[in-house]
């Protein structure tokens, strides 16, 4: 009886045993595929968050390009500008020079004129119509000095508008000016007064700083 109880024993404790090995791996193969669905899933989230963070950097990337050429470009519309204004003032202070220079040169040359005119008269004469002689062109020097008088209406007829120069217009830039001649407008006339076609062609230009007083600085110079 007692080997017998003992046999009944031992087969309860291989199949106790056999079971639980049996468990075991089951248990294994569960956590095993829990690991494998976890390493899955970590893996669906971390790509949309790499995607996601790639797509921001592309964004500052794209962003802060935009905001360099955008600098760029107005610095370079002011230096055009500034270049512009300084040409200007240049040419104007060389005209000016010119004409002064030119009247200079006529009142001299009469001058000279004048005195080789009375030369003869002096050698020929006594001394008194030597003095008379002499006089003469002192008085012809205030008739020599008229062109000086005449600088101011030179100086006006020397600056007509030149409708077709656009950077005329307060707040139009020589970058800006060239893009509307490509668009079509060529006058200062067709901002001042500008027809519903004109006025299609400027709303293309309504983000340009200054642009919605185009029309009143243009008036002031039409």
């Amino acid at each position: 009886m007692a080997k017998k109880a003992k046999q009944n024993v031992d087969k309860i404790v291989k199949k106790v045993n056999k079971e639980f090995e049996k468990t075991s791996s089951q248990i294994e193969g569960l956590v095993n595929d829990a690991l494998k669905q976890f390493d899955s899933l970590q893996n669906q989230v971390q790509e949309p968050v790499r995607k996601l963070l790639k797509e921001i950097d592309e964004l500052r990337d794209r962003e802060m390009k935009r905001f360099h050429e955008e600098f760029e470009r107005r610095l370079e519309e002011f230096h055009e500008l500034q270049s512009s204004i300084l040409e200007r003032l240049g040419v104007a202070s060389k005209e000016a020079g010119e004409e002064v220079k030119k009247l200079t040169d006529d009142v001299s040359k009469e001058a000279t004129t004048a005195a080789k005119k009375a030369a003869p008269k002096k050698t020929a004469k006594s001394a008194a119509k030597s003095k008379a002689a002499t006089s003469k062109p002192a008085a012809k020097k205030p008739a020599a000095k008229k062109p000086a008088a005449r600088k101011a209406p030179t100086a006006k007829a020397a600056k007509p508008v030149d409708k077709s120069d656009l950077t005329l217009v307060k707040g139009i830039g020589p970058a800006t000016a060239k893009k509307m001649k490509d668009a079509g407008i060529t006058s200062i006339d067709q901002i001042a007064n500008p027809s519903a076609e004109d006025q299609e062609k400027l709303k293309a230009f309504s983000n340009v700083k200054g642009y919605s007083e185009f029309t009143a600085e243009a008036k002031k110079i039409s």
